[in-house]
């Protein structure tokens, strides 16, 4: 017996594998500091647990509608309102269980066999793998000047006749960075000059130096054309029957509820954000951009290390500390550092790497109760 030739090609998703590796440590009593995780420690917003409750406690839990609940499409279609100035009708409104599956059954129904999807790097590392499970060929560009920023000319560079779609993710994951209007607005006459789908995928757009902190209901959502829409609602009908209502209603009483929590977060991440940069920029031969959004930054260690997972895997093994190797995002050298824990865990878990690679540094420190010496040059 064998599995697929595709499947032989996917990788691990390696964010989720980082995940397993920390939690097993911790569970063994290592004083692991998780600066790889994407998940902010505040708890859901209130409105969105009661109204899920009050919901599961009628009993009454069935089967949705495959493209989402009527009244979390119109939810959805007036945070679009408030947020976008856009006001879609409820047959271009997709509800799935979370952005990846929007994104992944999107592609399928765009995407026919050997066909590209073009992203700048760094990208999301499931970009990549989703295109392929598609049928796709991913195609990356890399910005010449080593930057975050792509120019639309190095986009348009790469365009061919097999090319069906852009992703642009803004703000990005994982260096945090904004694209700016004008360049959005260049892509936008592009990819509408070349008859090309353009992916919006603004997963983090409420995280602008905003979002619900329930990652675990997995909802999420795409707004389309009509054709699209129902491409993606015939595609989700057998794939999964649509979202688990209970999640929707969830969404739905954190959309309608309010929105006090969301600022509260974006406060926290942002005092987060402000801290483990002014420390990285402390630490010599460490470049970073400062995050636009997010809760990601993606300093450039290269002075120190080019191998990003062999970097990753000395900060796990010698000062216990997660990160995710840059090159999973395709830009080797650099370290995906989070900041949407305590502002303890940030602030010690750079003091950890700083330690570890600094050869002035003191030769000896604390990791709670437990002494490292330095072993290594």
């Amino acid at each position: 017996m064998s599995i697929s030739q595709l499947a032989r090609t996917i990788k691990e998703s390696p964010t989720l594998k980082l995940n397993q590796t920390a939690a097993r440590l911790k569970d063994k009593g290592e004083p692991i500091i998780h600066l790889g995780g994407g998940e902010p420690k505040s708890k859901a917003p209130i409105d969105a647990v009661v109204n899920c409750a009050t919901q599961l406690n009628t009993g009454d839990v069935k089967y949705a509608p495959a493209d989402g609940l009527p009244d979390l499409k119109k939810a959805i279609i007036r945070y679009m309102e408030d947020h976008y100035h856009h006001s879609p009708a409820p047959h271009n409104v997709v509800v799935s269980s979370g952005a990846k599956q929007s994104i992944m059954i999107l592609l399928y129904a765009i995407l026919e066999p050997k066909e590209e999807v073009v992203f700048p790097a760094p990208y999301w590392v499931s970009y990549p793998e989703m295109v392929k499970l598609a049928g796709g060929v991913p195609v990356v560009v890399t910005p010449e000047d080593g930057s975050f920023q792509p120019k639309v000319e190095e986009i348009a560079e790469v365009i061919g006749p097999y090319t069906k779609a852009v992703i642009l993710n803004s703000p990005n994951n994982p260096c945090g960075v904004m694209y700016s209007s004008d360049f959005v607005a260049e892509v936008v006459e592009l990819c509408e000059k070349k008859g090309l789908y353009l992916i919006l995928d603004d997963l983090y757009n409420r995280l602008v130096f905003e979002m619900y902190a329930m990652t675990g209901f997995r909802i999420g959502w795409a707004i389309l054309n009509s054709e699209l829409a129902e491409a993606m609602t015939n595609i989700q009908s057998h794939q999964t029957s649509g979202p688990a209502t209970p999640s929707q209603w969830a969404a739905v009483g954190a959309l309608n509820g309010m929105q006090s929590t969301i600022e509260s977060l974006r406060l926290t991440l942002e005092n987060n954000r402000n801290v483990m940069v002014q420390r990285l920029k402390a630490f010599e031969g460490i470049k970073v951009t400062k995050p636009d959004g997010t809760f990601y930054c993606f300093p450039d260690f290269r002075a120190y290390e080019k191998d990003s997972q062999r970097l990753a895997q000395f900060l796990l093994e010698k000062v216990r500390v997660v990160t995710v190797p840059g090159k999973e995002f395709g830009m080797e050298g650099h370290l995906r550092l989070s900041f949407c824990g305590t502002l303890k865990d940030c602030t010690e878990g750079v003091e950890r790497i700083q330690w570890a690679l600094d050869p002035e540094a003191p030769n000896e420190i604390y990791l709670g109760e437990r002494k490292l010496v330095r072993d290594w040059k």
